[in-house]
Parts: C-alpha cells; structure tokens; sequence
C-alpha cells in the first residue's frame, strides 16, 4: 500500500480495508473527528453511530511538523519507530499500553484502544487528583522495558538487532538533541518568548559549569545504547485513572541511557510539585507528589534488580562467571549509576521547559507573574543542582533531599 494522508474523505474506506477494525465495529456506519493537540501527528476518534462507548483512535504521521506546518518538514519515518515500541510494549507490559488493532508502517498509521475512562495525566495532576496506584504502575513499566531490551537479558545477537530495528529514528533524536541540550540554554530564535530579557534565563544561558555537565549528559545520549527508550515520558503521555495507567506517543523511541526516561518522569513530576508549592495547593497533594517521585525511584529500583536476580545468562553475564558477593556489589554499583544519570536527565528536562520551545503548562500557564518567577526559579535551583551533582549523588534520600531545600 503506497503511503497517502488520511482525511475524513478517505478514512472510512481505509478502517474497512483492516480486518480487526471492521471486526471491531461490524456494520455500524462512523463518526470520525481530529482531535489531536500535539506537535507532531494526526489523531482521529472512530466512534461507531450506533453504540458510542465503541470507539478507536487512529494515528498517522505526515511528512511534516503539525504545529508549524509543511514549511517544516519532517520525516514520517517516525511513525515506524512508535509502531515497533508499541509492538514491543504489549510483549513487555500489556496492562500498561493501549490494544493495538493495526499497525502500518508504509501509512505511518497505528489503530488503538480508544482510553475513554482515562485523562492525560499533566491535566489531572493541575486539578489535584491522586492515582493511588501510578508509582506501582509506572515503576513496573520502566523495569521491566528497560530491563527486558538491554544486554542484562537479551543475548548479543537480539540486542544488535533491537539496536539496528530502532536506532534509524535520527530526526527524533536530533530534536532532542537541539532541544533538550541546547537551544533551550542559549539565546536562540525558537525559544519562549518570555526567556528574551528574563534575568533567570540570562543566569542560565552564562552558567557554564551546568552547560559542561549537559554536555556531557548529551553525549552519553548520543552514543550510549542500554535499552529500548521511550524518549519522551512525562506527564503528557501518560493517560490513566485511578486504576489504570497507560503510556502512549513513543515516537522518539530508540535503543538510549537507562536514565533517559526515568530522568524525564521525575523531572516532570518535580515540575508538578513546585507549581502546586507556587500556587500554595492543597497540603496533602503536595506531599502526594513528593511521595510519588520517591516511591517510583525505590520500586524501579526494587523492581529491576528482581528481574535480574531471576536472569542467569545474557550479554553480559555468563553464569558462573563471577563470585556472587561481586556480583552483587557490581549490581548495587549500576543501579546507582543509573540513579546518577535519571538526575543528570531530570535537571537537563526542568531546566529546559523554562525557557526552550516546549514548556509545561504546570508552569507557563500560572497566570500571576510573581507566582510563575518563583515556580521557575524553584525549577532551576534544582535543575542545576541536579545536573551539576548527578555524578557525586549516592542514594535516593540525596534527591528527595534536593526537592525539599530548594522548595521550602
């Protein structure tokens, strides 16, 4: 099938051509609306005229960046990238990722569960509700896809593969390189508006001892290949309630840093906390935040090293090959460097949402102009402590402890 751009003129004819969908909604004739808000592809609602609670969302990528426009072209390839996670996914965590009905890597389309009971989770957190069970959730997603796609339990031989099947994806990794390691910490045309004559952005764009740690931060980025990343994971791509948790939108996957995405998530969540401290919320909710980002770094923690307590052979290992009192200082030893480089990640994405062509609107959207200063100062006090200590932090309490000083 040769790759065209789907529009509600030709989308009903497309949905008939795939058995699972036709399956899905039988005869029932289909409303079709674009609903997406994001800055990079096209997302439709299906809903069947008949029964509404049946519904399916379909995806596709365009040859261009859909916030600006096909002025800025942009390779639809990155569709192919977010199929193949998706796939991988649904093996590694199925409670945790939408049901795939199709996925067509020439029309750089993906069919999905329509998550109808579920909000996005940045939306859910500005109004102040709990999800009991995110921590456990989300914990559980991240150690066992990072777990399950790196050389600790895959051969050599499938590891080389899961890197040559993703590691193509270089637009999206470039974007992340201009955006979260640079553009957002130098004066530059695509930053906010707001970062032109700020004096907290200034302090930033001269503070050269951060932007040598982010440097090195980036490089490891660019050339470190543990596992299978989503690569953007914030609060935004998570949809869930408070009994379910799902992530969604990995097109910038690719085979990264283990402490890409638990830095992103943190460092999300951080940014959620210090709004809700600006904005004097709710005592309780505060420290609900607070809780959650400790509890998602210890279970990760606990999560990932019982998965390689049960794997015996891998890439790495051979068993046998080494006294098991070194094995388990080796392990405490990369866990720890996996906790230093999620806060070198962490800090790189704060600080880079002040200023950069993406905020968050935890932040930019504080209406009082006191309020917000103080919530992007709040942000960058610890974003820069976080990536000028990540190599020296030993223990989760040190972050924790971070958070706390700079927001009290």
């Amino acid at each position: 099938m040769s790759y065209y751009i789907l529009d509600k003129t030709n989308i009903v004819e497309y949905l008939n051509s795939i058995k699972n969908v036709k399956d899905y909604f039988g005869t029932d004739s289909l409303d079709i609306d674009e609903i997406g808000d994001g800055n990079l592809n096209f997302v439709f609602i299906i809903k069947s005229q008949i029964d509404g609670s049946k519904a399916l969302i379909l995806k596709q990528a365009v040859p261009y960046l859909r916030c600006v426009g096909e002025e800025f072209p942009l390779n639809r390839e990155r569709m192919t990238y977010e199929i193949r996670a998706l796939q991988s996914y649904c093996e590694q965590t199925p409670k945790h990722t939408p049901i795939i009905y199709d996925a067509n890597e020439e029309m750089s389309a993906v069919v999905m569960q329509f998550l109808s009971e579920h909000i996005i989770m940045r939306k859910g957190m500005i109004n102040e509700v709990i999800y009991p069970k995110f921590a456990d959730h989300i914990s559980s997603f991240l150690a066992s896809n990072l777990f399950n796609t790196s050389s600790l339990c895959l051969d050599s031989t499938t590891k080389r593969e899961l890197i040559d099947k993703f590691n193509s994806n270089t637009e999206l990794c470039k974007l992340t390189e201009d955006f979260v390691f640079t553009f957002a910490f130098m004066p530059h045309d695509t930053n906010d508006e707001y970062a032109k004559e700020h004096e907290l952005a200034n302090k930033l764009f001269n503070d050269m001892e951060f932007k040598k740690e982010v440097l090195s931060l980036k490089y490891k980025f660019m050339t470190q290949n543990d596992a299978l990343i989503h690569g953007d994971l914030h609060t935004g791509s998570i949809m869930l309630n408070k009994e379910e948790t799902f992530v969604i939108d990995p097109e910038f996957a690719y085979v990264g840093p283990y402490g890409f995405d638990i830095g992103a998530l943190i460092g999300n969540l951080t940014m959620s906390y210090i709004s809700h401290i600006a904005l004097k919320s709710d005592k309780d909710y505060q420290e609900w935040v607070f809780q959650t980002i400790e509890e998602i770094l210890v279970k990760f923690e606990e999560k990932f090293l019982e998965l390689w307590k049960e794997q015996k052979e891998s890439a790495l290992l051979t068993n046998n090959f080494i006294e098991d009192e070194y094995l388990q200082e080796f392990k405490q030893e990369f866990m720890v460097q996996i906790l230093k480089d999620s806060v070198g990640y962490a800090g790189c994405k704060m600080a880079r949402r002040m200023f950069g062509i993406a905020g968050v609107s935890d932040i930019r959207e504080i209406e009082d102009k006191d309020i917000k200063d103080n919530a992007i100062k709040m942000t960058l006090d610890i974003a820069k402590e976080f990536v000028k200590r990540n190599k020296n932090i030993k223990n989760i309490n040190e972050v924790m402890n971070i958070i706390k000083d700079k927001t009290t």
